[in-house]
């Protein structure tokens, strides 16, 4: 009698479990959302309040030509450990934000990491660096803050960082 008892509570368990298997397998996944932005700003929980760095698609002869930009770029306000782009959990939704080159012109729409082939430094106050790997590692070139009359000097990435950008910070 006593086996018989732990046969149906075995197979109760089992009923029971296989349900709870079958919910969860057809439970809908959290929701995850995709953006893409050429400015770092315009990520929410991003707060902006100084700097000015602009990394362009193009070399400096072709991103800026009779005083027009050529090239499509991408402009950061802060320190950016990934030029990939950034995530963050809002509740049980995932939200990412992809960095790519805007503003028209020359890779209008490119993803900006390992793309950027010259460098702005605008900032009146901040000088930069940027970063052969993400997290501020390896190879890094340095930007200096702009000129004393607002003068922002566009700069060539060496050839170790062109192409080969994934972050940048306040140096």
């Amino acid at each position: 009698m006593k086996s018989i008892r732990l046969t149906k509570r075995a197979t109760a368990f089992a009923a029971s479990f296989a349900a709870v298997a079958a919910v969860m397998a057809t439970a809908a996944p959290a929701h995850a959302a995709e953006y893409t932005t050429s400015d770092n700003c315009n990520v929410p929980w991003i707060t902006c309040s100084y700097g000015d760095l602009w990394l362009f698609y193009n070399s400096k002869e072709i991103a800026v030509q009779d005083g027009y930009y050529k090239s499509a770029f991408a402009r950061f306000y802060s320190n950016v450990s990934d030029h990939w782009g950034t995530s963050q959990y809002q509740g049980s939704s995932l939200t990412t934000y992809r960095y790519v080159f805007g503003n028209g012109g020359n890779g209008n729409g490119q993803y900006m990491k390992n793309n950027a082939a010259s460098v702005q430094n605008c900032a009146r106050d901040d000088n930069y660096r940027v970063y052969y790997n993400s997290g501020y590692g390896g190879t890094s070139q340095y930007f200096a803050k702009n000129g004393p009359y607002g003068d922002c000097n566009i700069t060539n990435l060496i050839s170790a960082l062109k192409n080969n950008n994934a972050s940048s910070h306040f140096a």
